[in-house]
């Protein structure tokens, strides 16, 4: 079956020659215009790789992968931008992005970069829908760490989880919101009724009413069938609303009204519902700031911040990493079938000591990508990510003397020739099985190395 490949730049050119290039590679390809094309897109056409233009008029590349992105967790993309920096290479990757490409981008790279992006959906595919049963399993004992601030945040949890008060959790991206809402319901009297999770962020305006509360069928066009929205799907349970601040301003003044009368309507009905629910909400956002700004209803805002659970991102918590190192070790050796044993007192240090942008998700995948590089034994400081090792002091000390733009295509260089490097040692320098290895033709690896004088 051949792979889907959705394709969104401005750009009537560069979609052109994606298109050309991609369909001779035999994929099936469909390019759209805009940002906002690519996510309505992304829903119908179930892409395994999107490439995102970063600048787009209606909607950048990294909005739209994140709509995307919470659609369907398992969506694998590709930033093509032509204002590379190392600050948006660290963006696009904390928010979702497998890689980014620069352009004027050479034909070669490109397909090179597609087909390892398609090859880590090949071997990650499986890991979010495990990882989600997982989540929905865990008990308020298997949130990993033990340091203070952790246990703080714990205890709240366990008080508040007796009671049937509204909580609002706040933190930054990646930092455990959902498993602390998870936590909540679990322990809570509502423990053997369904948590039901709406993300506000990834509903379009014109269905947030409809995924919020039903809609009838031959309510609206496309309405083929009847659909119980989040409320009806939580009654007698918990219902978790993430990323709340997101949801637009119409949608607040229903969804407040919803809060007050605990009662629902859907589209194309006149009839009532009474609805039996605990709220939990979560953002990332500064709701008071919000407030301020016009943006976010005050009224909502005091009816959700009932009692305010806090959730401490990694870096303010790092006491907890080596548990979490081994938890992610354990969690992952038989899924990526390896055999990690532990982590070196180096690598240990480089991770405890790098901020995590992304949280303990930012973790995770670091753990996951040096655990695929090492396959045996324990993980080195060389099998960590470069952004968690550190790049070269040459291309720190170019950071401050030359332009952003030529320092990234250098640092991009330099991993790219590290990775040859490393690869064609593990592989005895067999330049077949490095290429498979590198999952490109020994042509290419052939050029490449006469590139970068390995000989």
């Amino acid at each position: 079956m051949k792979k889907r490949i959705l394709i969104a730049d401005d750009e009537a050119k560069i979609r052109k020659v994606m298109s050309l290039l991609l369909r001779d590679e035999g994929y099936e390809v469909v390019a759209v215009d805009n940002g906002a094309s690519a996510v309505s897109e992304a829903e119908r056409f179930n892409p395994d790789l999107t490439l995102l233009d970063h600048q787009m008029p209606d909607m950048t590349g990294m909005e739209a992968l994140r709509q995307i992105k919470a659609m369907n967790p398992e969506s694998v993309a590709l930033i093509v931008t032509a204002h590379g920096s190392i600050s948006l290479a660290v963006n696009a990757i904390r928010d979702g992005a497998y890689d980014f490409i620069e352009k004027p981008f050479d034909n070669d790279q490109l397909l090179m970069s597609v087909r390892s992006a398609l090859e880590y959906k090949n071997l990650s595919g499986g890991l979010s829908r495990m990882k989600k049963h997982l989540d929905e399993a865990r008990s308020p004992a298997q949130i990993v760490g033990n340091s203070a601030v952790l246990q703080h945040v714990m205890n709240q949890v366990n008080k508040v989880a007796a009671t049937s008060a509204t909580v609002l959790i706040l933190g930054e991206s990646g930092s455990g919101k959902e498993l602390i809402a998870r936590s909540i319901h679990s322990l809570s009297q509502r423990s053997d009724k369904q948590l039901t999770t709406l993300n506000c962020g990834a509903i379009p305006i014109s269905l947030v009413e409809s995924e919020l509360f039903g809609h009838e069928k031959g309510a609206f066009t496309d309405a083929r069938e009847m659909h119980q929205g989040a409320f009806e799907q939580a009654n007698g349970g918990t219902l978790f609303l993430d990323e709340i601040g997101e949801l637009p301003l119409e949608a607040q003044v229903k969804l407040l009204r919803a809060l007050e009368n605990r009662t629902i309507t859907r589209i194309g009905s006149k009839k009532p519902i009474a609805v039996d629910i605990r709220i939990i909400a979560a953002t990332n956002r500064n709701l008071e700031e919000k407030v301020r700004q016009g943006v976010f209803r005050l009224d909502l805002f005091y009816r959700l911040n009932i009692f305010t659970v806090h959730v401490p991102p990694l870096r303010e918590r790092r006491d907890d990493i080596p548990q979490l190192i081994d938890y992610f070790l354990a969690k992952y050796n038989s899924m990526l079938d390896v055999s990690i044993t532990g982590v070196t007192r180096q690598a240990i240090a480089k991770l405890m000591q790098y901020e995590w942008p992304g949280n303990i998700r930012d973790l995770e995948n670091a753990v996951q990508s040096a655990m695929i590089l090492t396959q045996q034994g324990a993980i080195d400081v060389d099998q960590l990510p470069m952004r968690v090792r550190g790049y070269p002091m040459s291309i720190e000390a170019e950071l401050l003397e030359e332009n952003e733009t030529s320092v990234i295509r250098k640092a991009n260089s330099t991993v790219e020739k590290n990775l040859i490097e490393e690869t064609l040692k593990r592989c005895d320098y067999n330049r077949t099985l490095t290429a498979e290895a590198l999952n490109i033709s020994r042509k290419t690896l052939f050029n490449k190395m006469k590139r970068y004088g390995l000989s």
